[in-house]
């Protein structure tokens, strides 16, 4: 038996704070072969995902808040936001189906924000992904304007400002 305590997820925190992308996985699954990819994902308010789908091959992916809050955000094919969901325990937003094919991030609106995440398998680093051409790499001095740019669009101007993701 696996088990997911708090304990877990402030280990896994912890890893996240001294990573450089500040975020940070833990895998409960056991192989990238494996038919189904399970891990927690925990991530820091600083960290920037960048906007991707998943379609070779389709792949639906599934998140359920663990801790603390995150925006999932889909978008269109030109990079406009399409909708929009916190995931919040508190207030009973408890998770999200994106499916395949769907361009998508989530933002982490509170520091130690843990999501379970659940997609199909295999999982291929070099095809998991089709990033978003109309979004910044992650290691670009662009992606923060970015994220701070979509926060402003839904109204978070006050938490962009405050994490300098906008001037």
């Amino acid at each position: 038996m696996q088990k997911i305590t708090a304990e877990l997820i402030s280990r896994v925190a912890a890893k996240a704070e001294s990573s450089p992308r500040k975020r940070m996985h833990h895998n409960f699954h056991k192989a990238c072969e494996d038919k189904i990819q399970r891990l927690l994902n925990v991530c820091l308010a600083d960290t920037y995902i960048r906007p991707h789908r998943h379609r070779d091959p389709d792949k639906d992916e599934v998140f359920i808040i663990l801790k603390g809050r995150i925006m999932i955000v889909e978008f269109d094919d030109s990079g406009r936001v399409k909708d929009t969901f916190i995931l919040d325990a508190q207030n009973g937003n408890l998770g999200v189906e994106i499916p395949a094919r769907v361009w998508h991030t989530f933002i982490c609106l509170e520091d130690g924000s843990c999501v379970y995440e659940v997609k199909e398998g295999p999982y291929s680093p070099l095809t998991d992904k089709d990033f978003a051409p109309w979004a910044p790499k992650e290691e670009s001095p662009e992606a923060g304007l970015f994220k701070g740019r979509i926060m402003k669009e839904l109204g978070l101007s006050a938490f962009a400002e405050n994490h300098g993701l906008w001037p």
